[in-house]
């Protein structure tokens, strides 16, 4: 499977598109409902549960669940990256995505979802509700360890 790394720019207009920076061939996400191979995945490619900084990334998906492009959210502190629905669905709307995972780090190897972590996944399900994008999951990616939202029905 080909999966698309995206970044948002401003055209001349101020208007944001789509830029793609790279393109990588991947066969081993057989199921973007798994965690574990979720998970597999980011580690894969961007080496989350080795990041010194949280970084959120978000996992765009077709009607038939086919990845249509990755982006990275945000790069915050050892402690904190910033994710709000605007920046996640400025994106999926671009792409035409029909449901979403997001997934994030924690440098502290700890999986455990803060407070923030909660509220974060709870705003980003109740507007993929309202303009019909929902979120698949939620994930926190630690030392060799993650967290689903979805497993933990949280």
């Amino acid at each position: 499977m080909r999966v698309n790394v995206y970044r948002t720019e401003l055209w001349d207009d101020r208007q944001p598109v789509l830029v793609k920076e790279c393109g990588h061939n991947y066969s081993k996400l057989e199921s973007v409902t798994n965690p574990e191979d979720v998970t597999r995945f980011f580690n894969d490619l961007f080496h989350a549960d080795r990041l010194a900084e949280e970084h959120v990334w978000l996992l765009g998906f077709d009607t038939k669940l086919k990845p249509l492009g990755v982006f990275e959210i945000s790069h915050g502190s050892v402690a904190s990256s910033c994710c709000t629905p605007r920046e996640v669905f400025v994106r999926l709307l671009l792409c035409g995505a029909t449901g979403f995972i997001v997934a994030h780090n924690h440098p502290s190897g700890d999986v455990i979802p803060s407070k923030e972590d909660g509220l974060t996944t709870s705003r980003l399900e109740k507007a993929g509700e309202i303009i019909n994008i929902p979120l698949i999951d939620h994930i926190i990616i630690g030392n060799n360890r993650f967290y689903s939202f979805k497993e933990m029905n949280r």
